[in-house]
């Protein structure tokens, strides 16, 4: 970093690795001074005007300039309840309009705004709080009974959305517009935002205001390519980085629509396309298979760009979508680390069953243990570069992700010799079903909280429809014993525990786990199994 700071609060520029540990990235020369608020909505509206509708949301829907006099005023609310630049805010809520403006008003004030999915249980949000140390909490009302359960947060609470005189919505309109902007420096950091390791213990990824701009205009210009006159839609929520550049950033940055669903099932993103005229979707590969035979009761034909990303997109479910839709699905790959999708194809550049090709603005390349390129169509570890990159806050794990100025991704990949990566498999014990990201030690800890569980291993199983699900090999405590109705019970347990979506599908009850003769579990000869 060499622009002087705009942050008042220095936790996160504190918390930064050692610059020596940072990936190589690749910018072009930005100004100094950015507020990514400013930047998506100011000087959006200054190109587009404020008449434009932003955002088509359950709890209502804004123009620019209705979006504008929001942000200003929820501003003033942050700051009357202590937000200063550099304040951390964690955001608690489902898509909709008031949590992208809560978003926006967090980096107009300079904030660091910390997404996280409403899905979340309370052991989950423990370790968030504990690493970021929010400042203030916004909490959808919904949400609020697991959020109390929280241990550690010294903050304060607004309840959003309840419509009570004490709610956000409410004083943000008794309150007056602030029409102050923070002076932030383009490399001060503007978000939070948590991934899963291995462990289980969430890792924080730093992004910066001009990050925020460099997805918008690499990835999304050329090959989202949108115009103002598009809508974009989706279900990925804006706690996911996937989300909230599809659904937020991009459109803001072109000045067009987007629709925000608080539920993004397939069934209900199907009737918002074919109701709202949706043009740009952005969903997982398991989406667009659940779609499929649901097609014929729903007008899609609105759509003209369909971005897959969050797991592996199967050559057989794109021809499936491209037969029915004649809209070739966009397959890309990105990280939490790097913000968005860093390697993709869009158009005649589309070879299905392959990811793509690095987005211009990004470097990427297949590297053997010792960082040397593989040779053309041979497996090895993705790693990629450009003007995003991993800085984990305060988390010894940044040189495990970072090696020789590389963001290591713990994918394994192969690149042909027209420079096209093909997915082979995750390299760790990372479990991606649906586009989630579930750490199989995470889900162990919490079937071991059961009574009838001895000893658990659980590994990503194949599947047809969600690419990969959650598979529990169990070891019954004395006095119990497998069945249907145990595994159901486990099931129930895990969704009482940790966010619903982490459960195992597929539970196999055995007498024995494989282990090495030191003990330690073998995860690898289940999934060799599987």
């Amino acid at each position: 970093m060499t622009e002087p700071t705009g942050h008042v609060d220095t936790f996160t520029r504190d918390r930064l690795p050692p610059r020596q540990q940072w990936p190589v990235l690749l910018r072009d020369k930005e100004p100094p001074r950015i507020n990514a608020c400013v930047e998506l909505l100011d000087r959006t509206i200054n190109r587009h005007g404020a008449d434009r509708t932003a955002f088509i949301a359950a709890d209502g829907t804004w123009t620019y300039g209705q979006l504008l006099d929001d942000v200003q005023r929820c501003a003033h609310v942050l700051r009357s309840a202590g937000v200063v630049s550099g304040s951390r805010v964690l955001l608690r809520a489902p898509n909709n309009g008031w949590l992208a403006i809560a978003w926006l008003a967090t980096l107009r004030l300079g904030g660091v705004a910390v997404t996280t999915a409403p899905l979340l249980r309370a052991m989950e949000l423990d370790p968030i709080v504990d690493i970021s140390a929010p400042a203030v909490a916004l909490v959808d009302h919904r949400f609020l009974d697991e959020w109390e359960k929280v241990a550690g947060f010294a903050g304060s609470t607004i309840v959003v959305g309840s419509g009570a005189a004490d709610s956000l919505e409410s004083r943000a309109h008794a309150a007056h517009p602030l029409v102050d902007v923070a002076d932030t420096a383009a490399d001060d950091i503007a978000l939070l935002a948590f991934t899963s390791g291995t462990t289980g213990k969430p890792k924080s990824t730093m992004h910066e205001h001009q990050d925020i701009l460099a997805i918008a205009d690499t990835f999304s210009t050329h090959i989202v390519k949108p115009t103002s006159d598009d809508v974009f839609g989706g279900s990925p929520p804006l706690a996911f980085t996937f989300g909230l550049g599809g659904l937020v950033i991009f459109p803001m940055r072109i000045g067009a629509s987007s629709v925000l669903l608080e539920n993004g099932a397939p069934p209900h993103l199907l009737a918002a396309i074919d109701r709202e005229r949706i043009t740009c979707l952005f969903t997982a590969p398991t989406a667009y298979r659940a779609m499929l035979p649901m097609l014929t009761e729903h007008d899609v034909s609105s759509l003209r760009r369909c971005v897959s990303a969050g797991e592996t997109l199967p050559e057989s479910t794109w021809r499936a979508w491209f037969d029915a839709t004649d809209v070739p699905l966009i397959d890309g790959i990105g990280a939490t680390e790097m913000l968005h999708i860093f390697i993709s194809a869009a158009d005649e550049d589309i070879r299905p069953g392959s990811t793509g090709r690095v987005v211009p603005g990004y470097e990427a390349a297949v590297l053997d243990s010792d960082l040397v390129p593989m040779a053309p169509g041979t497996v090895g570890r993705l790693a990629v570069r450009g003007p995003t990159g991993c800085r984990y806050l305060a988390d010894d794990r940044q040189t495990a992700y970072v090696q020789g100025g590389w963001n290591i991704t713990g994918d394994l990949y192969s690149m042909d010799a027209d420079g096209y990566f093909t997915y082979v498999s995750r390299a760790d014990d990372l479990i991606v079903s649906s586009g989630y990201n579930i750490a199989a030690p995470e889900v162990e800890n919490a079937l071991l909280m059961h009574p009838a569980v001895a000893e658990v291993a659980v590994v990503g199983a194949p599947d047809a429809d969600r690419g990969t699900v959650v598979k529990a090999f169990v070891r019954c405590t004395e006095g119990y014993a497998g069945s249907e109705a145990l595994a159901v019970e486990l099931q129930d347990h895990v969704k009482a525990t940790i966010a619903p979506y982490k459960y195992p599908r597929l539970v196999e009850f055995v007498a024995d786990l494989p282990k090495t003769v030191t003990g330690k579990l073998q995860r690898h000869r289940l999934k060799a199994v599987e």
